[in-house]
């Protein structure tokens, strides 16, 4: 898990809550089986959750097992989920419980039409990726009647859903391989994507119906095809019958009661809440109206002079400061003024800008015609744009204002233009806050928290250079109490993390030197040495390529890293490592950004990670990503490779006040050492996007706000 702050890991958790209580329910959301997808009591249906909706549900049976489930519409058509669910007495005959882990992909083949008689089509593979305790394939059809009443949903399942009332596989008219299911080899086969089993063996059918009693109760009825055999054979579960019923109970907008009858046997009780990250929880956010358009004041024009004074950069600097923007340096050139700002209160760049502009059309002297303005992040020039007081004074409220100023504006690449900034007096900074670091999927303890208070600290000696640091002292926790011992035949360059966490003396997260630079147009570069983090330091260095006006980036990056002692302090061991990486960005639309990584790991070994990941307008971000290396499934150990979620909650979206921090979270079932990168702060894709972003008009709407 990365490190989190106590505040960022506070506004993960409250932003759901919020979003449950606040969130406007604007489109139909289909109820969630107990496998979390959208369906009937444990049957699925062919339904899709609104586009982007993200969804946690919760459920316990009776006999001993729970069930939590995470999400994600990642498009109209495609649903992901993660889960991750315990079973009492579950292994060595009954004498271990299991905590499984397992992930589902479902796509919607065609939406229902409400028209007509067409149904909606969906199939689904659930746990493809994990022990195949619930391994299962399926296609459903589902079909509103009775004025949207009742849904009814028919369909064939096979694996885990084809096991009760079964027969021989349809499929097996196309091939005869259909007719048998591969067996699994155990605890071995975990987290391996077994294609040779998808729709093979024997298959099932199903039948469901949901009723809507009232605008908030609707009650279920099925036909399952799960025979439960796993449960039969090493639970004891009684499977008396096919049959399972169960009511859900709406909770305002976004949460969902719901009791279950499970196999004439077993009563369950769940809880469900979804969201929609496009929506915040206020939408329209509660920032401070913004100062007027100004022409300047005499008093202005007496102050400046030919270049202005200390005290009218301080009044500039006040006024800008007030707006949530840092004065870098100004500079005059005839009847042009170039100011350099940065940006350190708004999540939306474009909203930045756009006060400063207004800003700068009060403060600036009458004389001054044209604005240009230079902005900076971590000291780098990125962007320019040019407005002129005309430009200002017509577009403030005209009906398409914000489009006409980007137009006019005209934003363009930065590097090699004239540098008006100043040195900065506040070149020190540090702060003390408490932290708290989670560690998820410990099969002995599957959550566990360590809490304590953390020392951060920069400077910045000269311009573009940034020495900063963090030392934590740990207060309470169990993380370090973890007592599997790493079976790994690869470096341990991951898999003793919790040694690390043994430590009760004060330790050094990070502390490191980094210079940034751009050494031509559309070219960012960065050089970092130090403690990298709390596993490694070393040298890194890192470039990259990202023109404005294309949607595609590539980076290289080199580092040298040794591994540092687990008391945290300035000590290393004796492994040393060569890692780098070509990076590949694309902007795919609608939000999706794809990222490829091609090179050397931690271990030494030699592959790629794909990331995928869906950025919300709001900044609200939800993906994952996948690394294969040349590392065996088997080498690998548990898992077979590293995978994961990635969930990003802007601070802003929740309490719907300007604010850059957001709340980081990154979901791996579990940490090894084939595939593991080297964490480096401020890479320079993500510390540059959103300037960048801005540049090619993102969220220009917001300019005048």
């Amino acid at each position: 898990m990365p490190l989190a702050s106590w505040t960022r890991m506070a506004a993960l958790g409250l932003s759901l809550l919020l979003a449950a209580a606040k969130a406007r329910a604007e489109d139909t959301v289909p109820g969630l089986s107990l496998y979390g997808v959208p369906g009937h009591v444990e049957m699925p249906s062919a339904e899709a959750l609104p586009d982007g909706t993200l969804a946690v549900s919760l459920n316990h049976h009776a006999g001993g097992v729970i069930r939590s489930n995470l999400v994600f519409q990642i498009t109209p058509r495609i649903t992901g989920v993660f889960r991750y669910s315990y079973f009492e007495d579950y292994l060595s005959g009954g004498r271990l419980s299991l905590y499984d882990r397992s992930f589902d992909f479902r796509y919607q083949i065609m939406a229902e039409d409400p028209d007509s008689w067409r149904p909606s089509l969906a199939f689904g593979l659930q746990d493809f990726g994990g022990t195949g305790v619930f391994g299962a394939e399926y296609l459903v059809a589902s079909k509103h009647l009775a004025d949207d009443r009742l849904l009814v949903s028919a369909g064939l399942g096979w694996g885990r859903f084809g096991s009760y009332g079964s027969f021989r596989n349809p499929l097996a008219v196309l091939s005869d391989r259909f007719e048998e299911r591969p067996g699994r080899e155990g605890m071995s086969d975990t987290g391996k994507i077994k294609v040779d089993r998808f729709f093979r063996g024997d298959a099932a059918a199903f039948l469901a119906l949901d009723w809507r009693a009232t605008e908030k109760l609707t009650l279920s009825l099925e036909y399952s095809s799960d025979a439960m055999t796993a449960e039969v054979e090493r639970m004891d579960f009684d499977h008396r019958t096919p049959i399972n019923i169960g009511l859900k109970y709406r909770l305002g907008d976004t949460g969902t009661l719901g009791a279950s009858l499970l196999y004439g046997s077993t009563l369950a009780l769940s809880f469900s809440s979804t969201l929609n990250p496009a929506r915040p929880p206020a939408p329209s956010g509660h920032e401070a109206a913004p100062p007027a358009i100004g022409r300047g004041s005499a008093a202005a024009a007496a102050s400046w002079g030919p270049q202005p004074d200390a005290a009218a950069q301080d009044s500039l600097a006040a006024a800008l400061k007030a707006q949530g923007v840092t004065l870098d340096g100004v500079m005059i050139e005839g009847d042009t003024a170039v100011v350099a700002i940065t940006n350190t209160g708004w999540p939306v760049t474009a909203q930045a800008w756009g006060r400063s502009f207004r800003v700068l059309s009060r403060t600036l002297p009458p004389e001054i015609r044209e604005i240009r303005l230079r902005s900076h992040i971590r000291d780098l020039p990125v962007s320019e744009m040019r407005l002129s007081r005309e430009d200002l004074e017509t577009l403030e409220y005209a009906p398409d204002g914000a489009w006409q100023a980007y137009v006019r504006a005209n934003p363009q690449d930065a590097a090699g233009l004239p540098d008006p900034r100043m040195n900065r007096e506040d070149r020190l900074s540090w702060g003390l806050s408490p932290y708290g670091q989670p560690a998820f999927f410990d099969p002995d303890s599957p959550l566990r928290l360590d809490v304590g208070a953390q020392l951060t600290a920069e400077w910045m000696p000269v311009r573009g250079l940034y020495i900063s640091g963090g030392v934590r002292q740990k207060l309470a926790g169990n993380i370090g109490d973890a007592s599997r011992r790493s079976d790994s035949v690869l470096p341990h360059v991951r898999s003793d993390l919790y040694l690390y966490y043994q430590n009760d003396d004060p330790a050094i997260s990070w502390l490191t030197a980094e210079y940034f630079g751009r050494p031509g147009s559309n070219l960012y570069s960065r050089a970092t040495v130090g403690l990298f983090e709390q596993m490694f330091g070393g040298v890194s260095g890192e470039l990259l390529w990202a023109p404005v006006d294309r949607p595609y980036a590539l980076g290289v990056e080199l580092n040298y890293a040794a591994q540092r002692d687990v008391d945290g302090l300035f000590g290393f061991q004796d492994y040393e490592v060569l890692t780098g990486h070509v990076s590949g960005y694309l902007e795919m639309g609608n939000g999706f950004t794809g990222q490829l990584d091609v090179g050397r790991y931690l271990a030494g070994d030699w592959g790629g990670t794909l990331t995928v990941i869906r950025r919300f307008g709001n900044g609200f971000e939800v993906g994952g990503f996948m690394t294969l290396t040349d590392v065996s499934f088997d080498d690998f150990g548990e898992g077979a490779f590293d995978k994961g979620i990635i969930l990003n909650v802007p601070l802003n979206w929740v309490i719907g006040m300007p604010a850059q921090r957001e709340a980081g979270l990154v979901i791996r079932p579990i940490q090894r050492d084939g595939g593991a990168r080297l964490s480096v702060r401020n890479r320079l894709y993500e510390l540059t996007r959103d300037e960048r972003n801005a540049a090619s008009g993102a969220r220009w709407g917001r300019f005048w706000r």
